[in-house]
């Protein structure tokens, strides 16, 4: 019954969206779309917590990370959802890629956390699960009528080249400055 609601309240949704150019997410092939992607995340995350070989984490990382740009894709934010792909699923992997192949470990190193920390995980995922139940159910959620005009992209992009251009030249800094001593670390003689 609540699928229901939910797939025809996501159809109140017609217009373009100024932002991108994109027609807004309005049928329901799309919002059962997006629900099988959604469940498909949450596969992945479970995949990333409970998987004990690297290589494996990363792929199980890769696949949540690219199912949520397709998420962005199904709700018509194709910038956010190219952001997302570019950034964190080729950004990031590419890191972990260089992380396992700059340390001395073998990558197919099972790792086995003590039980005890299993389960103050649980314990605190539990939690954390059941107060976004919580927060989710009392919230006023409130329906579209239209899309919302938001920022351009050529208005970001001016941003991230004027305002932020020393932030944003700062992070890939760090990010190059703990891969060198990644790699000074991991080639120490012991």
């Amino acid at each position: 019954m609540s699928l229901l609601v939910l797939l025809t309240a996501s159809s109140a949704f017609g217009a373009p969206s100024d932002a991108t150019g994109a027609a807004a997410p309005g049928s329901v092939l799309e919002a059962v779309l997006f629900y099988i992607v959604a469940g498909g995340v949450v596969v992945s995350a479970l995949g990333v917590c409970i998987a004990q070989n690297i290589v494996r984490m990363a792929v199980w990382l890769f696949t949540a990370l690219a199912s949520v740009a397709v998420m962005y894709f199904l709700l018509a934010a194709n910038f956010i959802g190219a952001i997302q792909l570019i950034v964190y699923a080729g950004g990031t992997l590419i890191l972990l890629v260089f992380g396992v192949m700059l340390t001395s470990k073998s990558p197919w190193i099972r790792f086995e956390a003590p039980k005890l920390e299993l389960v103050a995980a649980t314990v605190v995922c539990v939690g954390l699960f059941l107060s976004l139940c919580t927060l989710l159910g009392r919230a006023a959620w409130e329906s579209v009528d239209e899309a919302t005009a938001g920022t351009s992209i050529a208005t970001i992009g001016r941003a991230l080249i004027t305002e932020y251009l020393v932030p944003f030249e700062m992070a890939g800094v760090v990010l190059m400055i703990v891969m060198v001593g990644a790699a000074h670390m991991a080639r120490q003689e012991k």
